[in-house]
């Protein structure tokens, strides 16, 4: 094995690692409303933070700027203005020393937390995607959550934790997966004929070994194998689409976006506070 074919190899495992069976990379870098970069970002902090929280969603200093239907309808122009010259009557005070450029920024950047925000609004009901979890969907068989359920797949506790619904959804429904690194699943028969199949936890040139769904672990010298045979079918199946109903599944994203992040996961256009913006 060359270096460079090692580096791949280590590069693609981490690229897989924590993925429940799809390869979510590309899309997650599309759809997260990545904002790190955004030049705002730096004067926002400095600036609004402190009152208005560094995801804009409000403290016990101020309301939220991001999940406020009312901030939404300000026009950029409106939004510069309330920054620059502040709001006579609240807490609001006027930054008049940020230059035109620092105040559009910080206005572009408020209106990025504003999609990101959008993105992460569960699209149908937590309660009824628990029971598809555990139910119909049959998740629970494999993957875990807070604790409970199977453990040949990830754990999704945190999964919905910073994806946008848009993310979950299409690693729920859409059949084209990769097997993530560590999910790879085999058939081995034993020099009795004794056939096991599961889940491949360790491997190397001499030996294997394998979990079963009962999560009994099984090692075998490859010297005593009559066959070895890796299983292309992956574990998570590829007819969610059609197993399931549209909101079944939107039912299902918003669980796992509510499990993920409980004190974030928007719950509509309302600020948490239930306070006007300034």
């Amino acid at each position: 094995m060359t270096l460079r074919t090692s580096i791949l190899g280590w590069v693609t495992m981490l690229l897989l690692s924590g993925a429940p069976g799809l390869l979510m990379q590309a899309q997650d870098s599309e759809d997260d409303f990545k904002t790190d970069s955004l030049p705002g970002k730096r004067t926002f902090n400095s600036v609004c933070a402190a009152c208005h929280g560094l995801d804009g969603r409000g403290s016990d200093k101020a309301p939220g700027i991001v999940g406020n239907a009312r901030v939404r309808r300000l026009s950029n122009a409106e939004l510069s203005q309330i920054v620059s010259q502040g709001k006579p009557g609240t807490g609001m005070p006027a930054f008049r020393s940020l230059s035109v450029a620092e105040v559009r920024s910080i206005v572009n950047y408020v209106r990025a937390l504003q999609g990101s925000f959008e993105a992460r609004i569960p699209p149908g009901d937590p309660a009824q995607g628990k029971k598809v979890f555990v139910g119909k969907g049959e998740c629970s068989t494999c993957h875990a959550v807070e604790g409970e359920g199977g453990f040949l797949g990830p754990d999704l506790t945190a999964y919905g934790s910073n994806r946008p619904a848009k993310t979950i959804r299409s690693a729920i429904a859409n059949p084209l997966r990769v097997v993530a690194y560590g999910y790879r699943s085999a058939a081995v028969t034993s020099s009795d004929g004794t056939r096991v199949e599961g889940v491949v936890r360790n491997e190397d040139n001499f030996s294997i070994q394998l979990q079963t769904a009962d999560g009994a672990f099984h090692f075998f010298p490859k010297s005593d194998l009559q066959r070895l045979e890796y299983l292309e079918q992956p574990l998570m199946p590829t007819n969610y689409g059609e197993r399931l109903t549209s909101q079944e599944i939107d039912d299902l994203v918003s669980y796992l976006m509510a499990v993920g992040s409980p004190n974030k996961v928007a719950r509509g256009s309302a600020d948490k506070h239930g306070k006007e913006a300034p």
